[in-house]
């Protein structure tokens, strides 16, 4: 999860640099986002205007007051479940090959029996691969804490595989994605 974070951070910290380069809204620069949504909370705002110093308002600090209230990585983590994956399924998806030069070694699994086979069949290789793992279907932390004990050392985090589903057009789950292929 920890890689992930860092991945949604630089991408975050890239994003602002570029608008940084282009200066103050622009043609290229997209429109305000719109709130769709607001279920009340601790605002967010405090930890972009830290990433951006030059948009906080005078007299306002640049880094937050206050924590938000999450709890543990554990609290976290059940607060994101369950998973479902809608475009993916369990079930054999065909051997074929990729070019995703640097892509860190990932893995598809679901909580159903064919993914738990698949991890105690596979689990030396991922982990020589230190290949990280997405549950992409996933209800409970029970079932989530199951998974990770058929493959101790291996990151198993929960998430949608749907937008990586309809980018790389899998239908089904086991799957190894590595830089050079994807495998059953």
């Amino acid at each position: 999860m920890n890689r992930i974070l860092v991945a949604a951070t630089a991408a975050l910290l890239a994003t602002t640099a570029d608008a940084q380069d282009r200066g103050p809204l622009s043609k290229n620069s997209s429109p305000p986002l719109i709130v769709v949504e607001d279920k009340g909370g601790t605002s967010v705002l405090p930890y972009y205007r830290a990433l951006n110093p030059q948009d906080a308002q005078p007299g306002q600090p640049a880094t937050p007051q206050s924590k938000p209230r999450i709890g543990g990585p554990a609290e976290a983590e059940a607060a994101m479940l369950p998973v479902r994956s809608m475009r993916l399924t369990p079930g054999d998806e065909p051997r074929r090959v990729i070019r995703a030069p640097g892509l860190t070694p990932l893995f598809l699994v679901g909580d159903d029996d064919r993914s738990r086979a698949w991890l105690k069949q596979r689990g030396k290789d991922l982990q020589a691969l230190r290949a990280v793992g997405l549950v992409v279907n996933v209800a409970t932390p029970e079932a989530l804490a199951a998974l990770r004990r058929l493959v101790p050392g291996l990151m198993l985090s929960p998430a949608s595989g749907d937008e990586l589903a309809q980018r790389l057009g899998l239908k089904h789950y086991p799957v190894l994605i590595t830089a050079s292929g994807i495998e059953p």
